[in-house]
Protein backbone atom coordinates (compact mmCIF):
# COMPACT_ATOMS: atom_id res chain seq x y z
CA UNK A 1 0.00 0.00 0.00
CA UNK A 2 1.31 3.53 -0.87
CA UNK A 3 1.72 6.00 1.32
CA UNK A 4 -0.95 8.36 1.23
CA UNK A 5 0.62 11.54 0.58
CA UNK A 6 1.99 9.68 -2.60
CA UNK A 7 -1.78 9.74 -4.59
CA UNK A 8 -3.42 13.15 -4.40
CA UNK A 9 -7.41 13.32 -5.37
CA UNK A 10 -8.71 16.96 -5.73
CA UNK A 11 -12.06 18.29 -6.41
CA UNK A 12 -12.65 22.42 -6.81
CA UNK A 13 -16.22 22.49 -6.36
CA UNK A 14 -19.32 19.66 -6.33
CA UNK A 15 -22.72 22.35 -5.78
CA UNK A 16 -21.96 22.66 -2.16
CA UNK A 17 -21.60 18.80 -1.04
CA UNK A 18 -18.95 16.73 0.13
CA UNK A 19 -17.63 15.78 -3.47
CA UNK A 20 -18.58 11.97 -4.28
CA UNK A 21 -16.01 12.34 -7.25
CA UNK A 22 -13.22 12.08 -4.42
CA UNK A 23 -15.20 9.28 -1.95
CA UNK A 24 -16.26 6.88 -4.83
CA UNK A 25 -12.77 6.57 -6.40
CA UNK A 26 -11.10 6.51 -3.16
CA UNK A 27 -13.38 3.60 -2.22
CA UNK A 28 -12.17 1.79 -5.71
CA UNK A 29 -8.40 2.86 -4.56
CA UNK A 30 -8.75 1.68 -0.89
CA UNK A 31 -10.35 -2.08 -1.74
CA UNK A 32 -7.25 -2.34 -4.66
CA UNK A 33 -4.52 -1.38 -1.92
CA UNK A 34 -3.96 1.93 -2.57
CA UNK A 35 -4.13 4.53 -0.02
CA UNK A 36 -4.74 7.94 -1.32
CA UNK A 37 -5.33 11.34 -0.01
CA UNK A 38 -8.51 13.10 -1.14
CA UNK A 39 -8.49 17.32 -0.97
CA UNK A 40 -11.27 19.13 -1.58
CA UNK A 41 -10.19 22.55 -2.53
CA UNK A 42 -13.55 24.45 -1.99
CA UNK A 43 -13.67 24.09 1.74
CA UNK A 44 -9.86 23.57 2.64
CA UNK A 45 -6.60 24.67 1.85
CA UNK A 46 -4.37 23.01 -0.62
CA UNK A 47 -1.23 22.08 1.49
CA UNK A 48 2.24 22.82 -0.81
CA UNK A 49 4.21 19.93 0.63
CA UNK A 50 1.38 17.46 -0.28
CA UNK A 51 1.21 18.88 -3.46
CA UNK A 52 5.33 18.92 -4.04
CA UNK A 53 5.50 15.11 -3.30
CA UNK A 54 2.82 13.71 -4.69
CA UNK A 55 3.56 11.54 -7.65
CA UNK A 56 0.02 11.10 -9.30
CA UNK A 57 -2.63 14.06 -8.83
CA UNK A 58 -6.37 13.09 -10.03
CA UNK A 59 -8.49 16.47 -10.24
CA UNK A 60 -12.40 15.84 -10.24
CA UNK A 61 -14.11 18.20 -12.89
CA UNK A 62 -17.72 16.57 -13.05
CA UNK A 63 -19.41 19.94 -14.33
CA UNK A 64 -17.91 23.24 -15.89
CA UNK A 65 -17.60 25.82 -12.98
CA UNK A 66 -15.20 22.92 -11.60
CA UNK A 67 -13.57 21.79 -15.05
CA UNK A 68 -12.49 26.22 -14.46
CA UNK A 69 -11.22 25.80 -11.19
CA UNK A 70 -10.02 22.58 -11.90
CA UNK A 71 -7.54 23.94 -14.15
CA UNK A 72 -6.25 26.55 -11.48
CA UNK A 73 -5.63 23.81 -9.47
CA UNK A 74 -3.53 22.09 -11.80
CA UNK A 75 -1.80 24.95 -12.94
CA UNK A 76 -0.48 25.13 -9.30
CA UNK A 77 0.53 21.50 -9.00
CA UNK A 78 2.53 22.02 -12.68
CA UNK A 79 4.25 24.74 -10.69
CA UNK A 80 5.67 22.96 -7.69
CA UNK A 81 5.81 19.64 -9.13
CA UNK A 82 6.03 19.09 -12.55
CA UNK A 83 7.20 15.34 -12.71
CA UNK A 84 3.61 14.48 -10.90
CA UNK A 85 1.53 12.77 -13.31
CA UNK A 86 -1.69 15.15 -13.61
CA UNK A 87 -5.14 13.40 -14.48
CA UNK A 88 -8.65 14.99 -14.74
CA UNK A 89 -11.23 12.88 -14.18
CA UNK A 90 -15.04 12.92 -15.02
CA UNK A 91 -17.78 14.38 -17.30
CA UNK A 92 -15.82 17.56 -18.68
CA UNK A 93 -12.23 15.28 -19.20
CA UNK A 94 -13.30 13.95 -21.58
CA UNK A 95 -15.55 16.97 -23.25
CA UNK A 96 -12.00 18.81 -22.98
CA UNK A 97 -9.81 16.57 -24.04
CA UNK A 98 -7.74 18.59 -26.36
CA UNK A 99 -7.45 21.28 -24.56
CA UNK A 100 -6.14 19.45 -21.52
CA UNK A 101 -3.54 17.19 -23.17
CA UNK A 102 -2.25 19.91 -24.98
CA UNK A 103 -2.12 22.19 -21.95
CA UNK A 104 -1.16 20.96 -18.41
CA UNK A 105 -3.04 17.18 -18.01
CA UNK A 106 -0.75 13.80 -18.73
CA UNK A 107 -4.11 11.67 -19.14
CA UNK A 108 -8.10 12.29 -18.65
CA UNK A 109 -10.71 10.10 -18.00
CA UNK A 110 -14.61 10.26 -18.96
CA UNK A 111 -17.96 8.18 -18.59
CA UNK A 112 -17.14 5.74 -15.73
CA UNK A 113 -14.04 6.71 -14.09
CA UNK A 114 -13.30 5.05 -11.35
CA UNK A 115 -12.31 1.04 -12.45
CA UNK A 116 -9.41 3.24 -15.31
CA UNK A 117 -8.70 5.53 -12.44
CA UNK A 118 -7.69 2.26 -10.65
CA UNK A 119 -5.74 0.85 -13.84
CA UNK A 120 -3.78 3.71 -14.47
CA UNK A 121 -2.41 3.84 -11.02
CA UNK A 122 -1.59 -0.07 -11.82
CA UNK A 123 -0.06 0.49 -14.91
CA UNK A 124 1.90 3.74 -13.88
CA UNK A 125 3.32 1.61 -11.06
CA UNK A 126 4.45 -1.05 -13.51
CA UNK A 127 6.06 1.36 -15.70
CA UNK A 128 4.08 -0.15 -18.03
CA UNK A 129 3.00 2.23 -21.32
CA UNK A 130 0.41 -0.13 -22.96
CA UNK A 131 -2.78 1.83 -23.49
CA UNK A 132 -5.38 1.69 -20.45
CA UNK A 133 -9.19 1.43 -21.46
CA UNK A 134 -10.97 4.10 -20.88
CA UNK A 135 -8.06 6.26 -20.92
CA UNK A 136 -7.08 8.70 -22.82
CA UNK A 137 -3.43 10.41 -23.06
CA UNK A 138 -0.72 11.82 -25.59
CA UNK A 139 -0.09 8.90 -27.13
CA UNK A 140 -3.60 6.59 -26.89
CA UNK A 141 -6.74 7.76 -27.36
CA UNK A 142 -9.69 5.29 -25.42
CA UNK A 143 -13.67 5.91 -25.35
CA UNK A 144 -14.71 6.28 -22.23
CA UNK A 145 -15.96 3.35 -20.23
CA UNK A 146 -19.21 3.19 -20.72
CA UNK A 147 -20.51 -0.55 -18.52
CA UNK A 148 -21.69 -0.70 -14.95
CA UNK A 149 -18.14 -0.97 -12.44
CA UNK A 150 -18.43 -3.52 -9.62
CA UNK A 151 -19.14 -0.86 -7.00
CA UNK A 152 -17.62 -0.57 -3.54
CA UNK A 153 -18.77 1.66 -0.42
CA UNK A 154 -17.50 5.47 -1.16
CA UNK A 155 -14.66 6.71 1.47
CA UNK A 156 -15.41 9.62 3.00
CA UNK A 157 -13.68 9.04 6.53
CA UNK A 158 -10.85 11.44 5.39
CA UNK A 159 -12.64 13.98 3.59
CA UNK A 160 -13.61 17.40 5.20
CA UNK A 161 -17.26 17.23 7.53
CA UNK A 162 -20.69 17.07 6.57
CA UNK A 163 -21.00 20.47 8.57
CA UNK A 164 -18.55 22.22 5.68
CA UNK A 165 -21.03 21.51 3.21
CA UNK A 166 -24.34 22.69 2.64
CA UNK A 167 -27.73 22.19 4.88
CA UNK A 168 -30.94 21.56 4.64
CA UNK A 169 -33.07 24.73 5.48
CA UNK A 170 -36.58 24.14 6.41
CA UNK A 171 -37.30 27.65 7.55
CA UNK A 172 -37.77 26.11 11.17
CA UNK A 173 -34.36 24.14 11.38
CA UNK A 174 -30.74 23.56 9.48
CA UNK A 175 -29.90 19.90 9.53
CA UNK A 176 -26.43 18.66 7.98
CA UNK A 177 -27.19 17.14 4.10
CA UNK A 178 -25.17 13.89 2.73
CA UNK A 179 -25.27 13.38 -1.26
CA UNK A 180 -25.54 9.95 -3.05
CA UNK A 181 -25.93 8.72 -6.05
CA UNK A 182 -28.22 5.62 -6.75
CA UNK A 183 -27.64 5.34 -11.25
CA UNK A 184 -25.23 7.37 -13.45
CA UNK A 185 -25.35 8.76 -17.05
CA UNK A 186 -29.19 9.26 -18.03
CA UNK A 187 -31.23 7.53 -20.72
CA UNK A 188 -32.45 11.24 -21.98
CA UNK A 189 -30.40 12.90 -24.34
CA UNK A 190 -31.38 17.07 -23.84
CA UNK A 191 -29.10 18.23 -26.60
CA UNK A 192 -27.92 20.85 -24.06
CA UNK A 193 -26.99 18.56 -21.46
CA UNK A 194 -23.48 17.32 -20.77
CA UNK A 195 -23.86 13.87 -19.93
CA UNK A 196 -25.56 13.45 -23.53
CA UNK A 197 -22.50 13.22 -25.84
CA UNK A 198 -20.31 11.21 -23.02
CA UNK A 199 -23.32 8.78 -21.58
CA UNK A 200 -25.48 8.92 -24.99
CA UNK A 201 -28.71 8.10 -23.60
CA UNK A 202 -26.97 5.07 -21.40
CA UNK A 203 -27.50 4.80 -17.94
CA UNK A 204 -25.82 2.66 -14.83
CA UNK A 205 -27.26 1.64 -11.51
CA UNK A 206 -25.53 1.64 -8.40
CA UNK A 207 -25.96 -1.38 -6.41
CA UNK A 208 -29.35 -0.82 -3.48
CA UNK A 209 -26.84 -2.26 -1.35
CA UNK A 210 -23.84 -0.21 -1.91
CA UNK A 211 -25.67 2.94 -2.01
CA UNK A 212 -27.92 1.83 1.08
CA UNK A 213 -24.18 1.34 3.08
CA UNK A 214 -23.21 5.02 1.72
CA UNK A 215 -26.15 6.72 3.32
CA UNK A 216 -25.89 4.90 6.48
CA UNK A 217 -22.39 5.82 7.13
CA UNK A 218 -23.62 9.63 6.02
CA UNK A 219 -26.11 9.14 8.89
CA UNK A 220 -23.43 8.40 11.14
CA UNK A 221 -21.68 11.52 10.14
CA UNK A 222 -24.66 13.51 11.57
CA UNK A 223 -26.42 13.74 8.03
CA UNK A 224 -30.04 14.08 8.78
CA UNK A 225 -31.00 14.84 4.84
CA UNK A 226 -30.01 13.20 1.90
CA UNK A 227 -29.60 14.89 -1.80
CA UNK A 228 -30.13 11.78 -4.29
CA UNK A 229 -28.08 13.50 -7.06
CA UNK A 230 -28.17 11.35 -9.95
CA UNK A 231 -29.05 12.97 -12.96
CA UNK A 232 -32.67 11.76 -12.78
CA UNK A 233 -33.44 9.49 -10.18
CA UNK A 234 -36.53 8.30 -11.80
CA UNK A 235 -34.63 6.89 -14.95
CA UNK A 236 -34.68 3.04 -13.06
CA UNK A 237 -38.20 4.18 -11.06
CA UNK A 238 -38.22 0.16 -9.23
CA UNK A 239 -35.00 0.72 -7.90
CA UNK A 240 -35.65 4.48 -6.75
CA UNK A 241 -38.52 3.34 -5.14
CA UNK A 242 -37.01 0.56 -3.28
CA UNK A 243 -34.36 3.08 -1.97
CA UNK A 244 -36.51 5.11 -0.47
CA UNK A 245 -38.72 2.36 1.61
CA UNK A 246 -35.41 1.28 2.70
CA UNK A 247 -33.92 4.90 3.77
CA UNK A 248 -37.40 5.11 5.24
CA UNK A 249 -37.76 2.25 7.04
CA UNK A 250 -34.22 2.21 8.31
CA UNK A 251 -34.32 5.63 9.20
CA UNK A 252 -38.21 7.46 9.40
CA UNK A 253 -36.83 11.21 10.66
CA UNK A 254 -34.43 11.51 7.54
CA UNK A 255 -35.58 13.12 4.67
CA UNK A 256 -34.69 13.58 1.24
CA UNK A 257 -34.76 14.96 -2.30
CA UNK A 258 -34.45 14.03 -5.65
CA UNK A 259 -34.00 15.15 -9.23
CA UNK A 260 -36.00 13.50 -12.51
CA UNK A 261 -37.51 15.15 -15.31
CA UNK A 262 -41.03 16.49 -16.19
CA UNK A 263 -41.94 13.78 -18.15
CA UNK A 264 -41.14 11.36 -15.71
CA UNK A 265 -43.16 13.29 -12.97
CA UNK A 266 -46.38 12.90 -15.12
CA UNK A 267 -45.42 8.93 -15.89
CA UNK A 268 -45.08 8.17 -11.96
CA UNK A 269 -47.90 10.29 -10.79
CA UNK A 270 -48.55 7.66 -8.95
CA UNK A 271 -45.26 7.26 -7.18
CA UNK A 272 -45.25 10.82 -5.65
CA UNK A 273 -47.53 10.30 -2.73
CA UNK A 274 -45.90 7.34 -1.73
CA UNK A 275 -42.63 9.41 -1.85
CA UNK A 276 -44.25 12.13 -0.18
CA UNK A 277 -45.23 9.89 3.18
CA UNK A 278 -41.32 8.52 2.35
CA UNK A 279 -39.80 11.66 3.12
CA UNK A 280 -39.07 12.98 0.37
CA UNK A 281 -38.80 17.08 0.73
CA UNK A 282 -38.35 18.70 -2.56
CA UNK A 283 -37.81 17.54 -6.66
CA UNK A 284 -35.55 19.34 -8.64
CA UNK A 285 -37.03 19.75 -12.36
CA UNK A 286 -35.39 21.21 -14.69
CA UNK A 287 -38.57 22.89 -16.82
CA UNK A 288 -35.41 25.27 -18.56
CA UNK A 289 -38.07 27.51 -19.94
CA UNK A 290 -42.43 27.87 -20.23
CA UNK A 291 -41.22 28.34 -24.33
CA UNK A 292 -42.25 25.84 -26.23
CA UNK A 293 -39.85 26.76 -29.22
CA UNK A 294 -37.06 27.21 -26.46
CA UNK A 295 -37.78 23.36 -25.47
CA UNK A 296 -38.55 21.98 -28.96
CA UNK A 297 -34.91 23.32 -29.50
CA UNK A 298 -33.34 21.81 -26.16
CA UNK A 299 -35.51 18.56 -27.01
CA UNK A 300 -36.38 18.48 -23.34
CA UNK A 301 -38.96 15.88 -23.75
CA UNK A 302 -41.80 18.01 -22.55
CA UNK A 303 -43.40 21.43 -23.44
CA UNK A 304 -45.61 23.90 -21.10
CA UNK A 305 -48.45 22.16 -21.00
CA UNK A 306 -46.77 19.68 -19.56
CA UNK A 307 -45.00 21.73 -17.04
CA UNK A 308 -47.99 22.32 -15.64
CA UNK A 309 -49.15 18.83 -15.22
CA UNK A 310 -45.90 18.30 -13.85
CA UNK A 311 -46.32 21.17 -11.01
CA UNK A 312 -50.07 19.92 -10.46
CA UNK A 313 -49.18 16.52 -9.55
CA UNK A 314 -46.52 17.15 -7.22
CA UNK A 315 -49.27 20.03 -5.43
CA UNK A 316 -51.10 17.37 -5.00
CA UNK A 317 -48.63 15.29 -2.91
CA UNK A 318 -47.78 18.03 -1.44
CA UNK A 319 -43.86 18.51 -2.56
CA UNK A 320 -42.05 21.80 -3.70
CA UNK A 321 -40.89 21.83 -7.19
CA UNK A 322 -37.85 23.53 -7.13
CA UNK A 323 -37.35 24.51 -11.11
CA UNK A 324 -34.00 24.62 -12.57
CA UNK A 325 -33.98 27.09 -15.92
CA UNK A 326 -32.40 28.12 -18.89
CA UNK A 327 -33.33 31.58 -18.72
CA UNK A 328 -31.10 32.80 -21.61
CA UNK A 329 -30.76 30.64 -25.08
CA UNK A 330 -29.90 32.13 -28.66
CA UNK A 331 -34.07 31.39 -29.27
CA UNK A 332 -35.40 33.04 -26.05
CA UNK A 333 -37.56 36.28 -27.17
CA UNK A 334 -37.71 39.55 -24.27
CA UNK A 335 -40.96 38.41 -24.74
CA UNK A 336 -40.44 34.58 -23.34
CA UNK A 337 -38.35 36.21 -20.55
CA UNK A 338 -41.33 38.47 -19.31
CA UNK A 339 -43.73 34.95 -19.49
CA UNK A 340 -41.32 33.10 -17.44
CA UNK A 341 -41.72 35.97 -15.19
CA UNK A 342 -45.44 35.77 -15.19
CA UNK A 343 -45.28 32.40 -14.76
CA UNK A 344 -43.43 31.66 -11.86
CA UNK A 345 -45.53 34.36 -10.15
CA UNK A 346 -48.80 33.36 -10.74
CA UNK A 347 -47.89 29.53 -10.06
CA UNK A 348 -46.61 31.05 -6.88
CA UNK A 349 -42.68 29.96 -7.56
CA UNK A 350 -40.89 32.64 -6.51
CA UNK A 351 -40.04 30.85 -3.27
CA UNK A 352 -39.36 27.73 -5.15
CA UNK A 353 -36.32 29.24 -7.13
CA UNK A 354 -33.05 30.60 -6.38
CA UNK A 355 -32.40 33.77 -8.05
CA UNK A 356 -29.21 32.51 -9.52
CA UNK A 357 -31.25 30.59 -12.05
CA UNK A 358 -32.85 33.72 -13.61
CA UNK A 359 -29.38 34.47 -14.78
CA UNK A 360 -28.38 31.01 -16.61
CA UNK A 361 -27.45 31.09 -19.89
CA UNK A 362 -27.41 28.25 -22.39
CA UNK A 363 -23.97 26.46 -22.12
CA UNK A 364 -22.57 25.03 -25.44
CA UNK A 365 -18.88 22.64 -24.34
CA UNK A 366 -17.06 21.40 -26.82
CA UNK A 367 -18.69 17.93 -28.04
CA UNK A 368 -22.19 19.34 -27.12
CA UNK A 369 -24.94 17.60 -28.99
CA UNK A 370 -26.10 20.70 -30.67
CA UNK A 371 -23.63 20.83 -32.48
CA UNK A 372 -24.77 18.00 -34.54
CA UNK A 373 -27.73 20.63 -35.48
CA UNK A 374 -27.49 22.17 -38.93
CA UNK A 375 -29.73 25.06 -36.97
CA UNK A 376 -26.66 26.00 -34.63
CA UNK A 377 -24.38 26.72 -36.82
CA UNK A 378 -26.29 30.17 -37.43
CA UNK A 379 -26.02 31.19 -34.11
CA UNK A 380 -23.09 29.57 -32.68
CA UNK A 381 -19.64 31.75 -32.11
CA UNK A 382 -15.78 30.59 -31.86
CA UNK A 383 -14.84 28.15 -29.53
CA UNK A 384 -13.42 29.70 -26.42
CA UNK A 385 -10.54 26.83 -25.40
CA UNK A 386 -9.73 28.33 -22.23
CA UNK A 387 -12.96 28.98 -20.91
CA UNK A 388 -14.45 25.50 -22.34
CA UNK A 389 -17.83 26.86 -24.30
CA UNK A 390 -18.42 28.16 -27.04
CA UNK A 391 -19.00 31.36 -27.13
CA UNK A 392 -22.44 33.00 -28.82
CA UNK A 393 -24.44 36.45 -28.92
CA UNK A 394 -28.20 36.95 -28.90
CA UNK A 395 -29.76 38.28 -32.13
CA UNK A 396 -31.39 40.60 -30.03
CA UNK A 397 -28.92 42.79 -28.44
CA UNK A 398 -31.05 43.58 -25.62
CA UNK A 399 -31.11 40.30 -23.93
CA UNK A 400 -27.32 39.86 -23.98
CA UNK A 401 -27.45 43.31 -21.84
CA UNK A 402 -30.55 41.97 -19.48
CA UNK A 403 -28.61 38.87 -18.73
CA UNK A 404 -25.30 41.21 -17.58
CA UNK A 405 -27.63 43.45 -15.75
CA UNK A 406 -29.77 40.25 -14.32
CA UNK A 407 -26.18 38.62 -13.43
CA UNK A 408 -24.84 41.82 -11.46
CA UNK A 409 -28.03 42.20 -10.03
CA UNK A 410 -28.15 38.61 -8.44
CA UNK A 411 -24.67 38.87 -7.51
CA UNK A 412 -25.46 41.91 -5.14
CA UNK A 413 -28.65 39.74 -3.86
CA UNK A 414 -26.95 36.93 -2.98
CA UNK A 415 -23.98 39.44 -1.18
CA UNK A 416 -26.65 41.19 0.51
CA UNK A 417 -29.13 38.02 1.70
CA UNK A 418 -32.07 39.65 -0.09
CA UNK A 419 -35.56 37.88 0.10
CA UNK A 420 -35.77 36.24 -2.61
CA UNK A 421 -38.90 37.77 -3.55
CA UNK A 422 -37.56 41.10 -3.42
CA UNK A 423 -34.72 40.25 -6.18
CA UNK A 424 -37.82 39.02 -8.10
CA UNK A 425 -39.27 42.00 -8.27
CA UNK A 426 -36.23 44.08 -9.46
CA UNK A 427 -35.40 41.48 -11.89
CA UNK A 428 -39.06 41.80 -13.65
CA UNK A 429 -38.48 45.74 -13.52
CA UNK A 430 -35.48 45.54 -15.36
CA UNK A 431 -37.21 42.64 -17.70
CA UNK A 432 -39.91 45.95 -18.40
CA UNK A 433 -37.25 47.97 -18.79
CA UNK A 434 -35.74 46.00 -21.58
CA UNK A 435 -38.92 45.71 -23.46
CA UNK A 436 -39.86 49.57 -23.35
CA UNK A 437 -43.14 48.53 -21.26
CA UNK A 438 -44.22 49.95 -18.55
CA UNK A 439 -45.00 47.01 -15.42
CA UNK A 440 -48.33 45.63 -15.82
CA UNK A 441 -50.32 45.40 -12.85
CA UNK A 442 -49.35 42.25 -10.50
CA UNK A 443 -49.64 40.23 -7.34
CA UNK A 444 -46.86 42.15 -5.16
CA UNK A 445 -44.38 39.17 -4.52
CA UNK A 446 -43.53 40.73 -0.99
CA UNK A 447 -47.14 40.64 0.42
CA UNK A 448 -48.06 37.55 -0.93
CA UNK A 449 -48.96 34.69 2.04
CA UNK A 450 -45.09 32.70 1.56
CA UNK A 451 -45.18 29.20 2.22
CA UNK A 452 -41.55 28.26 3.10
CA UNK A 453 -40.13 26.26 0.96
CA UNK A 454 -37.31 23.54 2.17
CA UNK A 455 -34.03 24.13 0.53
CA UNK A 456 -30.07 23.61 0.73
CA UNK A 457 -28.21 26.74 1.54
CA UNK A 458 -26.30 26.19 -1.50
CA UNK A 459 -27.67 28.10 -4.25
CA UNK A 460 -26.51 25.64 -7.54
CA UNK A 461 -25.53 26.05 -10.74
CA UNK A 462 -23.00 23.93 -13.40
Amino acid sequence: MRCPGDLLLISSYELGHQPLSLASPLGFLSRAGYEATGLDAAVERLPEPLLTRARFVGIAVPMHTAMRLGLRVAERVRAVNPAAHLCFYGLYASLNAGYLLQHVADSVIGGEYEQPLVDLIRALDAGDSRPVDGVTDRQHRSVPVLRRLSFTRPDRHRLPELKCYAHLDTGEKKVMAGYVEASRGCRHTCLHCPITPVYRGRFFIVPAEVVLDDIRHLISLGARHITFGDPDFLNGPGHALRLARALHRAFPDVTFDITTKVEHIIEHAGLFPELKSLGCAFVVSAIESVSDLVLERLEKGHDRADIVRALDILDDADIPMRPSLVAFTPWTTIDDYLTMLEFIETRCLIDHIDPVQYTIRLLVPPGSALLDRPETLTWLGPLDEAAFFYRWDHPDSRMDALHRRVSRLVEDAVRANEDPAVTFSWIKSLADATAGVSPLASLSPVSLTRRRIPRLTESWFC
